[in-house]
């Protein structure tokens, strides 16, 4: 009869489809603008800290180390340490690393730049956990023992003259050995200072490594 309660209809046609206003598919297409939104906050730091260093260079901003380009990253170059430990050159990516090179006798440019290495770690205060020193020895002459206790807190790896010779390079009439060297934490040799480093040096270079760190510090974090 028309004034009697009739069922619930629970047929298909009762239900919203997912094509109507009310469906299921703007909801859908909303999450997935949501994730896409989420994805690109969590890389935005990274793009952004290289941006800025990279691409964006404002007026009167000099850097006083030579930016590699294109960068190049670390190779597969096997490595021997002081204690005859086997490894790759590429375990000591997601580091800051500052790198010096020379045989194990050490001239005194070796002994130089393995300072100012040390000194420039030093000065970065709470921010030097976020940068090793390593120095690659590039022969096998044994290592002075009057060096091994400024050594104590840095990485020191035997590596063969030849491979590293095809990643590492001095500035046009100046030997691999005369520089220092940073590669940043995804691997990439990216910058090199300058030869004959001394104290006034040193300042320029603490301000670009100053400079990088800060750039980094959102996505870039202590120890591997």
């Amino acid at each position: 009869m028309a004034g009697q309660d009739q069922p619930l209809g629970m047929t298909v046609h009762a239900m919203p489809s997912v094509n109507s206003p009310g469906g299921a598919a703007a909801p859908t297409r909303s999450g997935r603008w949501k994730m896409i939104a989420v994805l690109l906050m969590c890389a935005s730091p990274v793009v952004a800290s290289y941006l800025a260093y990279y691409v964006i260079k404002p007026e009167g901003r000099r850097n006083f180390g030579e930016l590699i380009d294109p960068q190049r990253p670390l190779p597969a170059i096997a490595t021997r340490a002081l204690n005859g430990q086997a490894g790759q050159l590429t375990a000591l990516k997601d580091q800051w690393l500052l790198l010096a090179v020379s045989g194990g006798d050490c001239d005194a440019r070796c002994e130089k730049n393995l300072y100012f290495q040390r000194q420039l770690r030093e000065s970065l205060g709470r921010e030097k956990e976020r940068l090793d020193r390593v120095w690659l020895v590039t022969d096998e002459s044994p290592v002075r023992a009057a060096l091994l206790p400024a050594l104590a807190a840095a990485t020191v790896l035997r590596v063969a003259p030849a491979d590293l010779g095809q990643w590492l390079q001095g500035a046009p009439g100046k030997r691999p050995q005369d520089h220092l060297y940073l590669v940043d934490p995804m691997g990439n040799l990216m910058m090199r200072f300058p030869a004959e480093m001394d104290a006034e040096a040193a300042a320029k270079a603490k301000r670009d490594l100053d400079r990088l760190l800060r750039a980094s510090s959102g996505w870039d974090r202590e120890g591997r």
